[in-house]
């Protein structure tokens, strides 16, 4: 097991690499529950690339292990994450990863004990629901590192990442304010936790500046993968004319059933244009190796440190997808002015909006109403 020896922090090393982390912010949710726990370990897999020169308070290798929350073929949360997964095993010859699909929340503490008394030395738990067991497991095994995604504890031994994925919805809402005919957008969530709250502000916000007569109706799922409830409530969105569909749920599920019935469809998570075809607007997407690789070369160096991650757009942590082939002109060159203007610090997200200059500690945690462009209010 790796040694600990807090010569410089991980914070410090991501900084150094353009990719800092931030501190005294907390947060919520990100994957949901999966299967019965008893699904297949991935079996390991070794880096073909070149690896960089051993730190001399590091290691010579490294063992990571992942944990989902869902299959990995579901092309959405965990899809991601496994891709973040594949892109390190291939970059440094000198890892080697492990997985473990649709893990319950339940049966997860379980899962990271197993990786924590086997030879992996840092382990990643890719769902809020993650958070307790792993902290239990952590407390536990203090010579193991862990990591885990969109929540708000931290521990010697374990630290936490998000990505502002706000900043794409609000690029991805730009679009959709463009493109709109009858004004009402659409967008189907999860549950009404800050960081899916967060998500539908932005989208909004986005669409509300370029388009000012355009509103959003959201519907609830209250589950983050449920394919079936998710086609359900973009149906009853579709009965109301929305004519641009979003989601924030782990299966393309909305956006297929927007795009069968011939209106704008916007994914999440990952790459969606095949699924959508000619009726594929774009979608905010995860670049999750972007932090996977700078975390797993500290603890080979010897340099890792528990800190919280929440980067954006300029960290390569998160963009917009590709193109549909028949998104206008307009929307693109508008969306491409509003990203340069977002890396040039030059425009915020949230100028303008009832949550201008709030710290990020309300953004990531604290968020639980709508922006005006919002019908409705948010479920108690």
């Amino acid at each position: 097991m790796v040694g600990k020896k807090h010569t410089r922090s991980r914070r410090q090393l991501l900084a150094a690499l353009g990719a800092a982390g931030i501190t005294g912010i907390a947060g919520c949710s990100g994957g949901g529950d999966g299967g019965d726990g008893e699904a297949a370990t991935g079996a390991s897999d070794d880096g073909a690339a070149e690896g960089t020169a051993t730190g001399s308070d590091g290691t010579d290798s490294v063992t990571a292990a992942w944990v989902y929350n869902s299959e990995v073929g579901d092309l959405g949360w965990s899809w991601a994450h496994n891709e973040g997964r594949k892109a390190v095993a291939a970059e440094y010859d000198w890892l080697e990863t492990e997985y473990t699909e649709a893990v319950a929340p339940a049966d997860s503490e379980r899962v990271f004990e197993q990786y924590a008394q086997g030879d992996a030395d840092i382990i990643f738990g890719c769902t809020f629901e993650y958070q307790d067991p792993m902290a239990s497991v952590a407390e536990q095994y203090p010579d193991t590192y862990f990591e885990h995604n969109t929540g708000y504890l931290t521990m010697e031994n374990m630290g936490r990442y998000m990505g502002r994925i706000y900043q794409p919805r609000y690029l991805a809402g730009q679009a959709a304010g463009t493109v709109t005919e009858t004004d009402t957008l659409g967008y189907v969530a999860a549950f009404p936790i800050p960081e899916v709250i967060r998500g539908i502000n932005a989208y909004a916000l986005g669409a509300a500046s370029v388009n000012d007569s355009a509103t959003l109706k959201v519907r609830w799922t209250n589950s983050w993968f449920d394919p079936p409830t998710e086609s359900e409530a973009a149906s009853a969105l579709l009965d109301e004319n929305v004519d641009v569909m979003a989601q924030h749920q782990d299966s393309p599920a909305a956006l297929r059933a927007a795009s069968d019935a011939g209106v704008w469809a916007t994914g999440y998570d990952a790459p969606m244009g095949d699924i959508a075809g000619e009726n594929y607007l774009t979608s905010p997407i995860w670049h999750w190796e972007e932090f996977y690789g700078p975390t797993i070369e500290s603890v080979r160096d010897g340099t890792w440190d528990s800190d919280a991650y929440w980067e954006g757009i300029d960290a390569g942590i998160c963009s917009l997808d590709d193109w549909g082939p028949d998104v206008p002109q307009e929307a693109k060159d508008t969306v491409s002015e509003s990203r340069s203007a977002i890396l040039d610090g030059e425009l915020d997200v949230w100028s303008g909006s009832a949550f201008e200059g709030e710290s990020d500690e309300f953004l990531f945690q604290e968020m639980s109403s709508y922006v005006d462009a919002v019908e409705g209010e948010v479920p108690n």
